[in-house]
């Protein structure tokens, strides 16, 4: 099993290049089972979970070939409905191909998904949405089963906003008879860029940005080529490593615009940076003040930045509280971050950090995605040498965080033990 190894080493100093973002590349995958013809997706990251879905999308019989960040998708011989156990167990967003193969076969078969356990994610919006536009659905033996002859529009509310909710209705919609139309409907980039795939594609799609989406159905889908936007996520674990640092760093191919509330945020608690329309350069700071926050969907704080944010608290001068609103299960990283002597009081849903700690390298566990990203961000500044173990849940999501890190001069090394 693979770790890293950290040495905390001073103010990081250099240039950082972001990949596509994970969270749009793995939709805009599962949106080529909807077309016979074939898509092209750029600016893919090379992370496990694209791995993985691109696997999936072999087992239904697609052809799939990964070249360097291109991906391309052939959807002409899909010849199975349904997805492997050991596939969709790893990855929690299995689930959004759900949609495009009830739309396009009329019949799917998913397992119930896994991925990080930060919390319950219900399929429930999944699947009551697809049962109003017409398909059959039941949970048997731990999968999904549904079919339908053919889907119709319909105007659904999701009493919940959800991402991949609202990503596998859009991708349903676009083959059903009629117009459906998704009210509180998640508005995060990723939802933006999906809906660009799908009309490049032919699919007729307006609202998508907003908490109204109207899909109007067609017959069917064509092939196009896409480019996927750049991980926002990225680029704010790369704003947070320079902070915490107290570093230089110039963060390139990015779209600030994607996280205007966390930069807002960050400003607020004393950092300092430049930003253009594609790029962010971090200013060194003479230190950093606490500043509460709570999550939010889009266009509020990130949940998946809320690890990160907590890291750099750590040395903030003052008491940060943080609250989360979106998962009930988001601050294991806190007790591993208290490992290495950080200040951290967790009640409930929120957690009252405190700071400046001086915090000592130590072994550490990663517990899912983005709470490895916070234990190498507290390893750059601790004291002594920082190991982190089970970091696959860093390889699922992060194109090569620690090779990037080290160009801008961190000391960390992967091995295995």
């Amino acid at each position: 099993m693979p770790i890293l190894t950290i040495e905390g080493n001073g103010p990081l100093d250099g240039n950082v290049v972001i990949s596509g973002a994970k969270n749009a590349a793995l939709p805009c995958l599962t949106a080529c089972i909807l077309s016979a013809e074939p898509v092209t997706l750029l600016n893919v990251p090379q992370v496990e979970d694209i791995k993985t879905m691109c696997t999936l999308l072999r087992e239904l019989g697609m052809v799939v070939e990964e070249d360097g960040d291109r991906v391309y998708v052939d959807g002409g011989p899909i010849s199975s409905h349904s997805t492997r156990y050991d596939l969709v167990k790893a990855m929690r967003a299995s689930i959004l191909a759900l949609g495009p193969m009830l739309a396009r076969l009329g019949r799917a078969e998913i397992s119930l998904p896994g991925g990080c356990a930060i919390g319950s994610r219900p399929v429930d919006f999944h699947i009551a949405a697809l049962k109003k536009l017409g398909a059959e659905i039941t949970l048997e033996h731990g999968n999904i089963e549904a079919s339908a002859t053919k889907l119709y529009g319909a105007d659904i509310y999701f009493d919940k906003v959800s991402v991949t909710g609202t990503e596998n209705l859009m991708m349903a919609a676009t083959l059903a008879a009629g117009t459906t139309i998704i009210r509180n409907a998640a508005q995060e980039p990723e939802i933006i860029d999906l809906a660009s795939l799908l009309r490049a594609m032919g699919a007729k799609i307006d609202g998508d940005g907003t908490s109204t989406i109207n899909i109007h159905g067609v017959e069917s889908l064509h092939g196009a080529t896409h480019s996927v936007i750049p991980d926002r996520i990225e680029t704010g674990t790369y704003v947070c490593a320079a902070a915490i640092t107290a570093g230089h760093l110039r963060i390139e191919r990015c779209l600030p615009n994607h996280l205007s509330r966390f930069l807002e945020q960050m400003h607020r608690a004393g950092l300092e940076f430049e930003v253009g329309s594609d790029f962010i350069e971090v200013l060194p700071h003479k230190g950093l003040s606490a500043n509460d926050v709570q999550t939010q969907p889009h266009p509020g704080f990130p949940t998946d930045m809320q690890a990160q944010y907590m890291a750099v608290m750590t040395q903030a001068e003052g008491r940060t509280l943080i609250t989360e609103s979106i998962f009930e299960n988001r601050f294991m990283h806190a007790v591993e971050l208290k490992r290495m002597g950080a200040d951290i009081r967790i009640d409930g849903h929120t957690a009252l950090v405190t700071g400046p700690s001086l915090l000592s390298g130590t072994d550490v566990q990663a517990t899912d995605l983005r709470a490895s990203a916070s234990l190498v961000l507290a390893g750059l500044v601790a004291d002594g040498q920082t190991i982190i173990h089970d970091i696959q849940h860093l390889s699922r999501g992060y194109d090569r965080l620690d090779e990037k890190l080290v160009l801008a001069g961190a000391r960390i090394e992967r091995s295995a033990i």
